[in-house]
């Protein structure tokens, strides 16, 4: 096999810092874009929540559940790597991260603190299980449907725990919006630091920023559009969540977008 077809079988993007860019505005799309539809289309924030009998977080997690299920179907389907597929799955898992969390803290009950318990351990068991499946966790591994399965089952657990986490850091952890940013941002910084100079795994380190990349963008979507009394800026959900996709889509365009390297060995001819 070719380096080349190598290349091919991953199904994931190159984890460069284009890549990190482009997470950390689809988490804070998947903020400003779940509330867009549970919040401000389907009122859950208003008196009138609930009158309709539909729950707005569940709504919204339904629709974005289907989404993001038949673009997870389409990926395992996909030859080989592609941007914009894989881009799309990304702000879908992200969109029903924030309704499905939303969901749990508020309208089951269980609180920030309880929600980000539990996803966490979510989170922890996805990756177990992963790894003792395949022996391996590393993101470089993943051109197989089995490998993709838990891949994304692990993206959307963490994205759900990062918007979780990213409340209870604003609300009882007493961080504020701007106070959590700084907090995830700055954890970010010291996993960014172990990378280079010590000598920690290099898979361990790429999923605790990924978790914590859902955090940040957390936080920073809070801030963006939730009212200036609670610590906002009050601005639009759609409009914000415009903007943030228009910034994805040209991103997307301008960074090199290429597949990550596949560990096998490279056989000549």
């Amino acid at each position: 096999m070719t380096r080349s077809e190598l290349l091919q079988a991953s199904k994931v993007p190159a984890v460069t810092l284009g890549f990190w860019i482009i997470k950390i505005l689809a988490t804070t799309l998947g903020e400003t874009g779940g509330d867009t539809v549970s919040m401000s289309w389907l009122g859950e924030t208003t008196p009138q929540a609930g009158q309709g009998g539909l729950n707005g977080y569940l709504v919204g997690t339904a629709i974005f559940g289907v989404l993001l299920i038949g673009l997870v179907w389409a990926q395992i389907r996909a030859k080989s790597y592609n941007p914009w597929l894989y881009w799309a799955t990304i702000l879908a898992s992200t969109t029903a991260g924030t309704t499905l969390a939303d969901f749990a803290t508020r309208s089951i009950g269980i609180g920030y603190t309880g929600g980000s318990l539990l996803l966490f351990g979510l989170v922890v068991a996805s990756l177990v299980t992963w790894k003792a499946s395949l022996c391996t966790i590393d993101v470089n591994t993943v051109s197989t449907p089995r490998a993709e399965m838990f891949y994304w089952l692990t993206i959307t657990f963490s994205q759900t725990l990062g918007t979780a986490l990213g409340d209870w850091a604003a609300d009882t952890g007493g961080f504020g919006y701007l106070g959590g940013a700084a907090l995830f941002g700055g954890l970010l910084a010291v996993l960014a630091a172990l990378y280079y100079w010590s000598k920690i795994s290099h898979v361990l380190l790429f999923w605790a920023a990924f978790i914590l990349t859902r955090p940040l963008g957390a936080t920073v979507g809070d801030f963006l559009d939730k009212p200036i009394a609670k610590g906002g800026l009050d601005l639009s959900r759609p409009v914000a969540t415009a903007v943030l996709a228009a910034a994805i889509v040209v991103l997307i365009l301008v960074i090199p977008q290429r597949a990550g390297s596949h560990p096998g060995t490279v056989e000549s001819h």
